[in-house]
């Protein structure tokens, strides 16, 4: 081999020796934002209501105990229409939802009473 030959393969060697590794940029999963009631909400007293295909339960966070179930349905992407059986009062009552944000959800019973539910992540 003539001698610039092996200069020059010595020096491309020595060059690729002297590069810094490539950044690996590794990706977090991103969250997807929920869509509708789907999932888990909380009133201000810690008690969780969760929203599933359709089906509607609201459990104390200390023993899990069921306080009222029932269904609900989409009216629009922003009311909710909740028909559910209070275990406690042993009564049935229709609610009515506005998702005013992704996080909060405003409610009216059909007796007039009003409270919010905070989405639970």
């Amino acid at each position: 081999m003539k001698p610039m030959t092996i200069l020059a393969i010595l020096s491309a060697v020595g060059l690729a020796a002297c590069q810094a590794p490539r950044e690996v940029r590794v990706s977090q999963p991103q969250r997807v934002a929920p869509i509708g009631v789907e999932g888990n909400w909380v009133d201000p007293n810690g008690i969780v209501s969760t929203f599933s295909g359709g089906t509607f339960a609201t459990r104390t966070t200390d023993t899990n105990q069921l306080l009222a179930s029932g269904n609900y349905i989409n009216v629009s992407p922003s009311l909710v229409e909740i028909n559910m059986t209070s275990m406690v009062r042993n009564t049935q009552s229709k609610v009515n939802c506005a998702l005013v944000t992704p996080s909060q959800l405003n409610c009216t019973t059909d007796s007039g009473a009003q409270f919010s539910l905070t989405r639970r992540v």
